[in-house]
């Protein structure tokens, strides 16, 4: 059997299990509710496996290993900033989401439960929003459909356009068929063969290693001495940018939409130790994949071109074919799971968020033909995004981090507010989320570089705040209801 062959038989026991999650996920789905948020039943490991492997992509395999291969440590502050923000994003939204979602008329999305929470009957909130989400979300699907096309471009020489519908396909079929708890135990699956691969590769590369541990670490040292060091070639500017990073979490409608699915505010703790621990696990993996690798391959007499394939050649050159057939399927399920994940919140926004919204005719919003309209929208967006990704030489994918900042700077400190202060208003939430979003388009676009060389989200996540802050102040008039929901939803989650 030859190693293509070994790899391409991996990559199908792979695509079969996913589609068999999805055809599951199916028989489970009877209601809108259920398409959506898998009927607020998700176990705390699912959900926790589930964010951490929609939120990682291939950055996780391949993005973070390459550049810590080409600069070094010094490229970890982002791993350090997500971290945080996911522990704190764990902590203070999980428990209170949860609870608070459930009840505000048992709100299903982040702009129902927007506009839920803030009674805003000029439904403004929940249609700005919900625009904000499909937009954002249609670029960033695109750039996980260019990363899967050039995926199997890069490793089996196919066409870049086959590849690319292959990877959609799949990933449409499940998401489409099983909805919320097919994508979720799909994630929780990928993000398990992700967590096993970035374990695996570091310690077999030690051991195969002729000098063992020690001279493979210095034989990477030899090749950059500054490989260690987390401050050479930095400055404070850019130090800091990357600890924003991690603001970027309270503010991602696919990973916040796990807390809303928990069982219960109670299993936010479980959670949180499950998720973080995979995490901190999976980013020091990802850390010495780059340091061992840069060791290895230099004790061969190699230096790669290409610093983001250094995890996918480690696993060929260290791992039987089948095994590492399944390390090249641990990179397609980061670039997956988070596709997945983007087109069933891209779906919600458009049936529940926008077509409810306008539909003159409440007959036609029945449970089954709103879960059969959420299918179509899963298909919709996919193909939008299909055709946005057609070119291979397309640039989207430079879009990522800009659409991390958006969501970050716009969704970030209006969720925030929401869960914590009484005195936010529909119209301060608004007002907010507008100016969290166009500060990260004019700083990205025209205020990047030299005294404002900062990521965009920080200022974006300041000037929104202050902008919710101050025309909430404007706009107040107390509520006796919302008051009412706010300390019920505030006793529940501090219970638990």
């Amino acid at each position: 059997m030859s190693e293509t062959t070994a790899q391409a038989i991996a990559l199908i026991i792979y695509f079969v299990g996913m589609i068999v999650i999805g055809l599951w996920g199916y028989q489970r789905t009877d209601d809108l509710d259920d398409y959506m948020l898998a009927g607020r039943n998700l176990p705390p490991a699912v959900a926790a496996l589930s964010a951490g492997a929609s939120d990682m992509s291939g950055w996780l395999l391949m993005g973070l290993p390459g550049a810590i291969y080409a600069k070094g440590l010094v490229e970890f502050w982002i791993a350090i900033g997500l971290t945080i923000g996911a522990y704190l994003n764990w902590v203070f939204v999980a428990p209170r989401l949860r609870t608070y979602t459930e009840v505000a008329n048992n709100s299903i999305t982040v702009p129902s439960f927007l506009d839920n929470r803030l009674r805003d009957h000029t439904r403004l909130l929940r249609i700005v929003s919900g625009i904000i989400i499909f937009v954002f979300f249609t670029f960033y699907v695109s750039s996980g459909m260019v990363a899967g096309g050039k995926f199997f471009d890069s490793s089996f020489g196919m066409d870049y356009q086959l590849g690319m519908v292959l990877v959609a396909g799949i990933v449409v079929l499940y998401t489409l068929v099983g909805g919320f708890l097919a994508v979720s135990w799909t994630d929780a699956v990928q993000g398990t063969m992700m967590f096993l691969a970035l374990v695996a590769i570091p310690i077999v590369a030690v051991l195969e290693f002729a000098g063992g541990s020690s001279n493979l670490f210095s034989a990477a040292k030899d090749v950059n001495p500054a490989v260690y060091s987390m401050l050479a070639g930095t400055s404070v500017i850019a130090v800091v940018s990357n600890l924003a990073w991690g603001l970027g979490y309270f503010g991602q409608p696919h990973i916040i939409v796990r807390f809303m699915a928990l069982r219960g505010p109670k299993d936010a703790r479980f959670g949180r130790r499950i998720g973080i621990g995979w995490m901190l696990i999976s980013v020091v993996g990802a850390a010495l994949v780059a340091v061992v690798g840069l060791g290895f391959f230099a004790g061969e007499g190699e230096i790669l071109e290409d610093p983001e394939t250094v995890f996918i050649l480690l696993g060929k050159v260290l791992f039987h074919p089948m095994i590492s057939g399944f390390i090249l399927a641990a990179v397609l399920a980061a670039i997956m799971s988070t596709i997945s994940s983007q087109l069933l919140v891209t779906s919600s926004a458009l049936v529940e968020d926008i077509y409810r919204v306008f539909s003159r005719s409440k007959k036609e919003l029945t449970e089954k033909r709103m879960v059969l309209y959420g299918r179509g929208a899963v298909l919709a967006v996919a193909v939008l995004a299909a055709i946005l990704a057609w070119n291979p030489e397309s640039s989207i994918l430079n879009l990522v981090g800009f659409a991390w900042a958006g969501f970050g700077g716009s969704f970030g400190p209006i969720i925030l507010l929401a869960l914590y202060w009484r005195g936010l208003t529909n119209y301060g939430a608004l007002a907010g989320m507008i100016v969290g979003a166009l500060t990260v388009v004019v700083w990205g676009k025209w205020l990047s570089g030299g005294i404002f060389d900062l990521y965009e989200i920080l200022p974006a996540f300041i000037l929104a705040t202050v902008a919710a802050v101050i025309v909430s102040k404007l706009t107040y008039r107390e509520d006796r209801d919302i008051l009412a929901e706010f300390e019920q939803a505030s006793r529940m989650a501090t219970r638990h």
